[in-house]
């Protein structure tokens, strides 16, 4: 017969083995949930920047992972997104990040056309200060929208800078190093679609999502 501290460690045991089965089933139950979520956050992102997207989850797919850390500001492969009508891309939505932002790098989304036409631009992620840098933000400020129908025409186009550079954007009182790391980015994704014709025809190789 078992000795009560052998039974205590038989039931504690059985315990542990049943908490271990119960949360890998919660973990099965919910991943598929999360999954989605996922999914439905990235399109929400992207039809933020252009609402034509509404409802087109084959774009999540239709993406090339680019690695380019002059141009694109990171150490690591970012995401492009390709908008087809008819099977012509309409547009890139570049992932991309701006390394020198005040208070560390700012994650931005840009839509552009094959023809260097900024479509829309997004701030996804920042650390910039609250009052000031946070401007790049639009639900603080409109500054973001003045992308919007702007065309690069070339990699030395010197409007595309804030004013205080010369250029057509504005930058805001007390932080020019913000919206500035903002504009060079938006201009370095430009620029690179502008150098790498052969997006439209890569075939994708982000990870699957769909």
């Amino acid at each position: 017969m078992l000795s009560s501290v052998g039974k205590n460690a038989l039931l504690l045991g059985t315990a542990a083995v049943l908490c271990v089965f119960a949360v890998a089933a919660v973990n099965e139950i919910t991943k598929s949930e999360i999954a989605q979520q996922q999914l439905d956050g990235k399109l929400r992102t992207l039809v933020e920047v252009m609402p034509e997207l509404a409802g087109n989850t084959a774009i999540l797919n239709d993406c090339v992972a680019a690695l380019d850390t002059e141009l694109l500001g990171k150490e690591a492969k970012q995401n492009i997104y390709r908008y087809r009508v008819d099977g012509a891309v309409k547009a890139y939505l570049v992932e991309t990040t701006a390394p020198d932002g005040y208070s560390g790098a700012i994650e931005v989304l840009a839509a552009i056309s094959p023809d260097s036409e900024i479509i829309g631009v997004r701030v996804l992620n920042h650390k910039e200060t609250p009052g000031l840098g946070d401007k790049i933000e639009l639900r603080k400020s409109p500054w973001v929208l003045s992308f919007h129908g702007q065309t690069l025409g070339s990699k030395d186009d010197r409007s595309f800078a804030v004013k205080k550079d010369g250029g057509q954007f504005d930058q805001f009182a007390g932080a020019t190093i913000t919206p500035r790391a903002v504009v060079k980015a938006v201009k370095n994704a430009a620029i690179y679609i502008q150098q790498h014709p052969e997006l439209a025809s890569l075939p994708s190789d982000c990870a699957a999502l769909l």
